[in-house]
C-alpha cells in the first residue's frame, strides 16, 4: 500500500527529529533546541511514536543495563549497612543524617559510571571530605564497598569489578562535583535518597539518572523495601518498620519514550521485568495521595488542603525517598503533592530526576506546584521551580488548579 504524502512526510520529519536526539551528546546546538524537538517529536504523529522512538532507545540500551546492575549493587551494600547495625551518622550543615551507606553506595555507582562512560559527568550528593579526615569512618566504608559485589560474574564485570583501592574510593566519591547543567550527559545519584527513613527502617531509595542536554533521559531505583508485588495496596504502615523479608525489593528503570518497568531486585543480574503504568483516574475523590513524612520537606496542612478541594477523604500515604514516585508509577498510589515549606529552598535534582523519568514514562504528568515543567538544566538545583506535583495525565489539570487555589489563598 503507497503511504499517503501528508503521512509520509510527518514519518520523514519525526526520523530527522529522532537522528537530532540521538546526535545530542555532541552537539551544543541541539542541546538548546532539544525541549521543543521533544515537543514536536510528542504530538507530531503518535501513531508513529512508538517506531521512532524504539530506535533512538537503542542508543541507552548500555546506558540503561548499566546503570541498573549499578544501583542493584549499591543496595547490597545498604542493606549490609543497616543490617549490621554500623549505621553512623555526621552532621551537615543542613542537619541532614548522612550515613556510611551514603559514602559507600555513592562509591561503588560513581565507579561503575566512570567504568563505562568515562567522560560523564555526575552530580552526586555527597564528597570525600569527611572520609579524608576520618580514618576509622573511611577504613569502615572501604570494607563495606569490598564486601559488595553482584554474584553474577559477568555482570559485576560490566560495572568494572571491585574497586581497586582505598584512594580509587574517595577518588570516585569526589567525582560527584559536577555543577550540571544543559550540556552533554550528566548523571544525577542519590546514594540514599530518604536517609532518615533508611535510618529508622522505613522507605528510602537508591536513585540514579542520566540528564542528556539537561533533560531526565534515563532513570534507574532501587527501593529495598517496597513489596515485589506492583498491586500491593499502599496503607499507612508502609513508611515505617520495613524490613527486606521474602516479597521485598524492587528495581524500577525507564527510558524517555520507552515506557516504565519492574522488577525484583537480586543478588546478582537483573531479574526479568515487567511494563508498569499508573491507575486510570477520572475521579479523584477516589485518589490515594502520597507525601512526605518529614513536615519540613513538603507542607502536610497544604497538602490536607488540596485533598479536600480535590474531594479526597483516604488518609495520605507518608513515606520517605522517591519510593513515592515510584509507587504511583505502577499504580499504587494516585497522587504526590510536595508543596513548598519556604521560599528559599531549592529542590535537589538528585532528589527527583530519576523519578521523573519513571512516572512520564507510566502516564504520569510532573510539573511543580503552579504547573511549570521542571527544569533540571540550570545547575544541582531546580532553582527555577517551587514544589512537586505529580498525577496520572486525565487529572492532573484538575490537580493543579486545586494547587494553585490552596497557595493563592495564602499570598
Amino acid at each position: 500500500m503507497t503511504t499517503p504524502l501528508p503521512q509520509f512526510r510527518k514519518y520523514l520529519l519525526l526520523t530527522l527529529i529522532t537522528l537530532a536526539l540521538s546526535l545530542l551528546p555532541i552537539s551544543s546546538v541541539l542541546s538548546r533546541t532539544l525541549p521543543r524537538l521533544y515537543q514536536i517529536k510528542s504530538h507530531l504523529y503518535p501513531a508513529l511514536q512508538t517506531r521512532t522512538f524504539s530506535s533512538r532507545a537503542m542508543a541507552y540500551e548500555k546506558e540503561l543495563e548499566i546503570a541498573a546492575l549499578a544501583v542493584q549493587r549499591a543496595t547490597l551494600l545498604t542493606k549490609s549497612v543497616y543490617h549490621s547495625h554500623s549505621k553512623g551518622t555526621l552532621s551537615k550543615s543542613d542537619s541532614s543524617p548522612v550515613t556510611i551507606g551514603d559514602f559507600g553506595a555513592q562509591a561503588l555507582i560513581i565507579s561503575s559510571i566512570k567504568h563505562a562512560f568515562p567522560n560523564d559527568e555526575v552530580v552526586g550528593e555527597e564528597d570525600a571530605d569527611d572520609l579524608r579526615a576520618d580514618s576509622s569512618l573511611r577504613d569502615l566504608v572501604w570494607k563495606l564497598v569490598q564486601a559488595a559485589k553482584l554474584e553474577d560474574a559477568a555482570a559485576e564485570e560490566k560495572i568494572g569489578g571491585p574497586i581497586k583501592s582505598v584512594e580509587a574510593m574517595l577518588d570516585a566519591i569526589d567525582s560527584g562535583r559536577s555543577a550540571g547543567g544543559r550540556k552533554g550527559r550528566i548523571w544525577a545519584l542519590d546514594p540514599i535518597d530518604g536517609t532518615k527513613g533508611f535510618l529508622r527502617g522505613g522507605q528510602y531509595a537508591v536513585c540514579l539518572a542520566l540528564m542528556v542536554g539537561g533533560i531526565p533521559t534515563v532513570g534507574v531505583i532501587g527501593t529495598p523495601n517496597l513489596p515485589v508485588d506492583d498491586q500491593a495496596p499502599l496503607d499507612a504502615k508502609i513508611g515505617e518498620n520495613a524490613d527486606d523479608s521474602e516479597g521485598k525489593g524492587v528495581l524500577f528503570s525507564a527510558v524517555r519514550g520507552e515506557g516504565a518497568t519492574s522488577r525484583p531486585l537480586s543478588k546478582g543480574g537483573l531479574e526479568p521485568g515487567k511494563s508498569i503504568n499508573m491507575k486510570p483516574l477520572d475521579d479523584t475523590t477516589q485518589a490515594t495521595f502520597c507525601e512526605s513524612v518529614e513536615a519540613g520537606h513538603s507542607s502536610h496542612s497544604d497538602n490536607a488542603a488540596i485533598a479536600s478541594k480535590l474531594g479526597i477523604t483516604k488518609p495520605s500515604v507518608r513515606m520517605d525517598s522517591q519510593a513515592k514516585y515510584c509507587s504511583i508509577a505502577r499504580g499504587a498510589g494516585d497522587l504526590y503533592l510536595r508543596l513548598p515549606v519556604s521560599k528559599s529552598y531549592e529542590e535537589k535534582i538528585w532528589d527527583h530526576a530519576a523519578g521523573v523519568v519513571i512516572v512520564q514514562e507510566a502516564g504520569g504528568e510532573i510539573s511543580d506546584a503552579w504547573g511549570k515543567p521542571l527544569d533540571f538544566g540550570i545547575g544541582r538545583t531546580l532553582k527555577e521551580n517551587k514544589g512537586i506535583i505529580a498525577a496520572p495525565k486525565a487529572v492532573f489539570p484538575m490537580v493543579i488548579e486545586a494547587v494553585k487555589e490552596v497557595l493563592n489563598a495564602k499570598q
